[in-house]
């Protein structure tokens, strides 16, 4: 059954502006836990004592062969200059398993991250896409309609909205205290998701679930 959510942080607030990049690499799953541990290890380590790095989450699909990281920035600057520094160590770390290797950037239009989780916990993901028009009318709808929502589901641990606002693309990611919370909540999340969709004119591209590895983002100073 679902525990207490665990480093759950309620006060970190989308008032402050955060910049998000994403890794999304698929290959094959034998050769999956050695790039889990040179990502959660040496690069984790890396990207932490960069000028205005903020968090990073890793999560891991080990029966297909995913691995998703986000790493949360002060400032797009900052955001940018890191990815110059990192690109090639990145690309040694995923090597052998990555097949495939595609590098977002977000901005985190709506973020409630957690501070602190760790193995146990689950992460669903859903990609969708819309008029770039139409980006305000989906960050007032999941502020003021889905998260509220969201955060009352037993089991919620935190969650964000990532947007390209020129490309017309979003991410929104929670996680989830631990499997069975991750269960429960399918049909909570897709009644909310369905809402949502309605009144954004939103099309949900694909959906998700991951393990944790780790997560964690630090409240604005």
């Amino acid at each position: 059954m679902a525990g207490e959510p665990r480093g759950r942080d309620a006060g970190q607030d989308e008032g402050t502006a955060v910049y998000v990049r994403t890794l999304y690499a698929t290959g094959d799953p034998a050769e999956l836990e050695a790039a889990v541990e040179a990502t959660a290890s040496e690069g984790r380590a890396l990207v932490s004592e960069l000028p205005g790095f903020r968090g990073m989450g890793l999560f891991v699909d080990r029966e297909i062969g995913k691995l998703f990281t986000a790493t949360w920035w002060d400032d797009e600057k900052s955001r940018q200059d890191s990815d110059e520094q990192l690109r090639e160590r990145r690309a040694a770390q995923l090597t052998p398993f990555a097949r495939t290797a595609v590098v977002d950037n977000w901005e985190a239009a709506v973020a409630r991250p957690p501070r602190s989780v760790g193995p146990g916990a689950w992460f669903r993901l859903a990609r969708l896409e819309f008029d770039p028009s139409g980006t305000d009318l989906l960050v007032d709808t999941f502020r003021d309609m889905a998260m509220p929502r969201l955060e009352a589901l037993s089991g919620f641990v935190g969650g964000s909205l990532l947007v390209d606002r020129a490309a017309g693309r979003a991410s929104v990611g929670i996680v989830w205290n631990d499997r069975d919370a991750l269960v429960a909540s399918r049909g909570a999340v897709a009644a909310i998701r369905g809402d949502a969709t309605t009144e954004t004119r939103v099309t949900t591209r694909s959906l998700e679930e991951f393990e944790v590895v780790f997560a964690g983002v630090a409240p604005p100073s």
